[in-house]
């Protein structure tokens, strides 16, 4: 499934001679892919298992990883195109960018109400209701939305033949729509998520709610990571719609940098797992999780032939985080 930049270049080709990432670029969807699905698995499993489910965070944190999940079960068709060609007809165009939008945008907008959440339960301090009526509609919300933004990019992209071999392409790149997307699923999160966490900031250093700045700084963190990996790539496609080079070393740069860009916007989707291991209360349920733990009696359980060095691995990784409260 090639990206628009790609499908302008391959134009190019007939006339320059791009640097090809094609193999490298299916060989790294396939390792992301695999690091995302056990990360964002074994979370998933630890804080249904382990965790209380009726907390905000945990809520916001488990639809964050189902939509990482969702980005990265396209990969590997991702995969085979650039080692080899479109082979899954028009259905899987469709559907897949569809589940490529789905995993962005809705991942971006649970951020979002993430933010929002926050501001709202550090400067107003509500009910344990509206906190629970808020995490659920809010999510619902983002999926609603996530889904809805997908339909324009799924009917724009079908399979055409260049050459001997065939792509998945959009077929009316850029417009209206583009900024459209680019405007209410990038830039307006990102200004609503940075002005609800200059807020929070400034509240917990005015009174006395710093022992709540580490919970904070977690999330911020989680927020930061996905904008420094998605931002430098919606720049570079913006500056694509925008500038259409006519010489050679133009648009060799313009397609090393936007294959350069792409490595850590696809790579946040296994990201998010290894920034809430620096957190003592996950660390810890994937510690039971690795032990074959149970929620009622939190003794180990036969659950096949675990090792000593898998053990002696949990139980460092459970022992040395810093302590983060998780509710405010």
């Amino acid at each position: 499934m090639k990206e628009t930049l790609e499908n302008h270049t391959e134009e190019l080709h007939v006339n320059c001679y791009l640097t090809d990432f094609e193999a490298f670029n299916g060989a790294f969807y396939i390792v992301i892919f695999i690091i995302s699905i056990l990360g964002n698995g074994l979370l998933i499993t630890a804080v249904v298992l382990y965790d209380n489910l009726k907390n905000v965070t945990t809520i916001f944190i488990l639809n964050l990883a189902v939509s990482d999940l969702i980005f990265a079960a396209i990969l590997p068709f991702y995969a085979v195109d650039h080692l080899h060609q479109w082979v899954f007809g028009e259905f899987f165009c469709h559907s897949l960018k569809a589940a490529y939008s789905i995993g962005l945008h809705s991942g971006a907008l649970i951020l979002t109400a993430l933010s929002v959440g926050r501001f709202i339960f550090v400067i107003r301090k509500p009910k344990d209701s509206f906190r629970r009526k808020y995490v659920l509609g809010t999510c619902v919300a983002a999926w609603v939305i996530g889904i809805t933004a997908s339909i324009t990019d799924a009917v724009n992209h079908e399979v055409v033949q260049l050459g001997f071999h065939y792509y998945c392409i959009e077929i009316n790149p850029g417009g209206v729509a583009f900024y459209v997307k680019i405007s209410l699923l990038f830039l307006s999160p990102f200004t609503i998520i940075v002005f609800c966490y200059s807020g929070i900031i400034l509240m917990v250093f005015r009174t006395t709610m710093r022992r709540k700045f580490r919970s904070v700084a977690m999330m911020l963190c989680i927020v930061t990571v996905f904008f420094v990996c998605w931002g430098p790539y919606n720049v570079i496609q913006i500056i694509h719609y925008v500038y259409e080079p006519e010489e050679c070393w133009k648009a060799e740069r313009l397609n090393v940098a936007f294959n350069v860009l792409r490595i850590p916007a696809f790579a946040h989707c296994c990201m998010n797992p290894l920034l809430y291991m620096l957190s003592q209360k996950m660390r810890k349920h994937l510690y039971r999780l690795c032990r074959c733990e149970t929620r009622q009696s939190g003794n180990p359980e036969p659950c096949g032939q675990s090792t000593t060095v898998a053990q002696n691995v949990c139980y460092t990784t459970a022992n040395s985080a810093v302590t983060i409260e998780e509710k405010i």
